[in-house]
């Protein structure tokens, strides 16, 4: 098997709002957008591969748990401190989380999906690159 392109497919129940928030919030590029009916999708470059979000999901805006989504986005950005100031400057509430392994911010998407952003640098480090 010769796999040509990788994605990820998240249906939401609040289509917009979560296109929203990775198209402006986490700047991720769109790709292109389709309607059919109440059904509607929307790609987005996903750091080489792409993330479709999708009609059909069901939201918890408080968070979704992990029994009930075992999915986590996540996303390395090369300054954390930078990207908690640009969530901040969004109107999201954040802070950093500090472990052993490295720093990560956790949010919820508008759908209550979990999203993580984490310093590329540390992970570059414990993958020994």
């Amino acid at each position: 098997m010769r796999l040509q392109r990788t994605g990820v497919i998240l249906n939401t129940e609040n289509h917009e709002a979560c296109v929203t928030f990775y198209r402006d919030v986490l700047a991720l590029p769109v790709m292109f957008e389709k309607q059919e009916g109440d059904f509607r999708l929307t790609c987005l470059e996903f750091g080489g591969a792409y993330l479709m979000v999708e009609t059909g999901g069901v939201a918890r805006p408080e968070g979704k748990r992990i029994a009930e989504n075992a999915t986590k986005l996540r996303f390395n950005v090369a300054d954390l401190e930078e990207a908690l100031g640009t969530l901040r400057a969004q109107g999201i509430e954040a802070s950093i989380e500090r472990n052993a392994w490295g720093a990560t911010i956790n949010l919820f998407d508008p759908d209550g999906n979990r999203v993580g952003l984490r310093e590329e640098g540390t992970f570059r480090q414990q993958a020994g690159e």
